[in-house]
This record gives structure tokens, C-alpha cells and sequence, in this order.
């Protein structure tokens, strides 16, 4: 699906004048019909769209460099690609990764390289350009360096991950952002006066069109299909109430990709939000993973790691709360597997935090990564075999539990590493207790 600001694009492949995109029918949704038709009706992308800037520079027909506009759904990125055609004045031609191969793509540079030798340049737009393989990418590569075509591609993953580095250098990287309350704000009114959309036919409420700002969620493309819906739903001269767009609209369609860029994002905020002991942002964004339909067993694994990374023996529950959360969902599923999820989350943000454990570990390993790895000593080995007390294995060995403290002097960590420290607790939860006597057991164990 082509992501432009306010519609979809088309993704034929055949060369088209870049003024013919704007050229909507009256039946076209709303989106369409209001998709901006030069930089003054663009809302939002300041960061991008300032004097000077690259980005205005190519709308205005002096930039030469390819682009790849990387950004959420609604945030311009075909609207931004067919003004650029549009003042370049020639050959915009569109096309879908989901679609298109090598062989079209090579179609297209073969006829823009013909258009070329004629004076006319050809502005190829690649929608969702993350979904091309690496291959198709690269019969981009030629045609890019040498301007044979301009290329503006868009994307919704980060390039950085889905766009081979030869592409990558030859373009210029922009991002664009969500558009903000105010912006989207300015795009329902503009669409409920302007001819292009409903012309005055309905009234908005101040607190419909908040409404309608809240579920658009930075997409001005969503918000102008809910206005659609909403207007739909009264008759020419009624006002959409906050009723109307509750009625027309069932719920907001969550941003989340559980297969992109955003489910990392979302999955890092919540993890990290958890770490913070943010109880409430750490519930909101697993609301936004349970309402995307994000496998509950990927959050409860998550989550058992967590209770050991950054709380372990501050709270040593946590990870039985996480674990049991883990089987509860397995047991119970959806939806009701939501509760032993926030049940567990609501535990692990709350509860005190420690990174000993994986600390502790970490420094075990890096150890024996270096080569840190005598043998083990003689009175530790195993005894319970025939020839084993020749070999001098487990003799010596003091029982621990022949002294009334439980604890003995005896030698136990390889030979070469006997001051060795792994395990540092803090004063945090649980933690505080086990820092005050590991001093004690320490200096018993290793006869100091």
C-alpha cells in the first residue's frame, strides 16, 4: 500500500507527468482529495521544509540528489515524492516494492535513460523501498550514481536496517515525523472549509475534532478517513459531535509494526520503562503491544528476562511473578492472559532494581573468555569413582555442614583466580541483606 500523506499513490509503472497525480475525482476518498498540492499546504516536516533545507530544495526544483524519506504512515512521503515531480516538470513514475521486481525496475531505468537523451528526467518513486530485496536494490545502484533517474524512496523501517549501504550513500537520508496535535488540527479544519473536501457541508465540535486528533495519531491520512467517516454519518448542516465520531469510528487503529522498526521501538520503551520503575508508562506501551496483537508469549519472555537482568536478588520474587505470568498465559490465552501480564509487569516496575546478576555473570565470562581457567582443584574433583583418591581427587574436601557456622575455609574457585569478585550486590531490596554478610562469608571461606 502506497503511504502518502493524504492517499495512495498510483503504482503503475508507466511514466506519467508529475502534475497528473493531483488530479483527483470528486469520488476520490478524502485523503486524495485533499493531498497537498504544493510546500505552502504542507503541515508539519518544518524540521525538513526551512529555507535552505535539502528538502525544500528538491520540491523547488534546484536539488539534484536522490532521496529516501524515512518516516511513519501519513507523514507526506508520496505527497512530498509527487511535488518533487511536479516542479521538476517531467517523467514521475511510481512503484510498490510489494509488486514490482528487477525486471521492472530495469524496464523503468531503460526508458528513463531513453527520456534522458531527449531532456526529460524521470522521477522514480519506490514505495516501501525496505521490502526490496537486496538484489533489487542493487539494479537501483548504476542508474542512482549516474542521475539517470532521481530517485525518491520511502520507507517506514529504518534504513539503516533495510537499505544496502551502496543505496544508502548515494541518497540523502530524511526523516519525517508524526505530525503534531496542531498540524493535524489544521488539516481537519482546512478539509472541512475547502472545496477540495466537505466545503462547509458539516460543523465540527472543538471537542470532535480533539477527539479526532487524539485517534489520528500523528497520521494525517487517518484522521481525514475518521473526519470521512464521522461526516458521513450526519446530514449537510448537522455537527459532528464527539458521539458521531465515537459511533463511526470503532477504535483507534494502533501504530505498531510487529514486524518493523516500531515493534522495536515500542519493545525497547517497554522494557526500559520497566527498568525506570515507571509503573504507568511501562502499562501503556503493553496495552499498545496487546492491542497490536503482539504474541503475549514474546512479552512474557521479556519479561522473565528482565525479573534476572535488572532486578534479580533485590527481589528474588520478580522472577517467580514473571515466570508464573509466563505459564498463566500459556495456560489461559487471550484475552484474559492480559492480566498475569500486567500483573507481572506492575510487580517488576515497582519493585527495587538491581543489575548485579547479569553483572555478576558477565564478568564470570569474560573471564574464562580470556582464558582465566585452571583446573579445579584436587579436593573438589569427583570421588566416586575406582583409582579417583590415587589420583589425589576429592581428598581433603571439608564438609560444610560439619561446622556449626555452615561455612568452612577451603579453597574452591581454579587456581590463578582466587581474588576473584564476580558477584557485587547493592543496597537495594533484598540485595542490602546479602551485601551485609557476603563480606563475612568471603573472608571465612578464603581463610582472610
Amino acid at each position: 500500500m502506497q503511504e502518502g500523506l493524504f492517499g495512495d499513490s498510483t503504482s503503475s509503472t508507466d511514466g506519467h507527468r508529475g502534475t497528473s497525480f493531483f488530479d483527483t475525482a470528486a469520488s476520490a476518498p478524502l485523503a486524495a482529495r485533499m493531498r497537498p498540492r504544493s510546500l505552502d499546504e504542507i503541515f508539519g516536516q518544518r524540521q525538513l521544509l526551512a529555507e535552505g533545507k535539502p528538502l525544500r530544495r528538491l520540491i523547488e526544483g534546484s536539488g539534484a540528489a536522490s532521496v529516501i524519506l524515512y518516516g511513519p504512515p501519513g507523514t507526506g512521503k508520496t505527497t512530498i515524492a509527487s511535488l518533487i515531480a511536479a516542479q521538476v516538470g517531467q517523467n514521475f513514475v511510481a512503484l510498490s516494492a510489494l509488486s514490482a521486481g528487477v525486471k521492472e525496475v530495469r524496464a523503468i531505468i531503460s526508458q528513463a535513460s531513453r527520456d534522458l537523451a531527449r531532456g526529460d528526467r524521470t522521477v522514480l518513486f519506490i514505495d516501501e523501498v525496505h521490502r526490496f530485496s537486496k538484489t533489487q536494490q542493487d539494479a537501483l545502484l548504476a542508474a542512482v550514481e549516474n542521475q539517470t533517474v532521481l530517485l525518491v524512496a520511502a520507507t517506514t523501517e529504518n534504513p539503516s536496517f533495510s537499505v544496502v549501504a551502496p543505496l544508502l550513500s548515494r541518497s540523502l537520508l530524511l526523516q519525517l515525523e508524526s505530525l503534531s496535535e496542531d498540524d493535524l488540527a489544521a488539516v481537519i479544519d482546512r478539509a472541512v472549509t475547502d472545496p477540495r473536501g466537505l466545503d462547509n457541508r458539516v460543523r465540527l465540535d472543538d471537542t470532535a475534532r480533539e477527539q479526532l486528533v487524539m485517534l489520528a495519531g500523528g497520521d494525517a491520512r487517518r484522521a481525514l478517513t475518521y473526519l470521512e467517516a464521522a461526516a458521513e454519518a450526519v446530514d449537510e448542516g448537522e455537527t459532528i459531535t464527539p458521539e458521531v465520531v465515537k459511533n463511526s469510528v470503532n477504535r483507534a487503529v494502533v501504530r505498531y509494526d510487529r514486524d518493523g522498526d516500531q515493534h522495536y521501538d515500542v519493545v525497547s520503551a517497554f522494557i526500559k520503562s520497566i527498568r525506570g520503575s515507571d509503573v504507568d508508562a511501562a502499562l501503556h506501551y503493553l496495552a499498545r503491544m496487546i492491542e497490536a496483537g503482539e504474541d503475549p508469549r514474546f512479552i512474557a519472555r521479556r519479561l522473565v528476562i528482565l525479573a534476572s537482568e535488572d532486578i534479580g536478588m533485590a527481589d528474588p520474587t520478580a522472577l517467580q511473578t514473571a515466570t508464573a505470568a509466563a505459564q498463566a498465559v500459556q495456560l489461559i490465552g487471550m484475552p484474559e492472559g492480559r492480566l498475569p501480564l500486567a500483573q507481572a509487569v506492575i510487580h517488576l516496575s515497582t519493585a527495587p532494581k538491581s543489575a548485579a546478576v547479569i553483572a555478576s555473570i558477565t564478568r564470570a565470562q569474560e573471564d574464562v573468555k580470556a582464558g582465566k581457567t585452571g583446573a579445579v582443584p584436587a579436593h573438589l574433583r569427583d570421588g566416586h569413582y575406582e583409582g579417583a583418591k590415587a589420583l589425589g581427587n576429592a581428598v581433603g574436601y571439608v564438609y560444610p555442614h560439619d561446622d556449626p557456622r555452615g561455612v568452612v575455609a577451603q579453597q574452591y574457585i581454579p587456581e590463578g583466580l582466587e581474588g576473584a569478585v564476580y558477584y557485587e550486590p547493592t543496597d537495594h531490596g533484598a540485595e542490602k541483606r546479602i551485601r551485609d554478610y557476603i563480606g563475612r562469608l568471603r573472608r571465612i571461606v578464603r581463610g582472610k
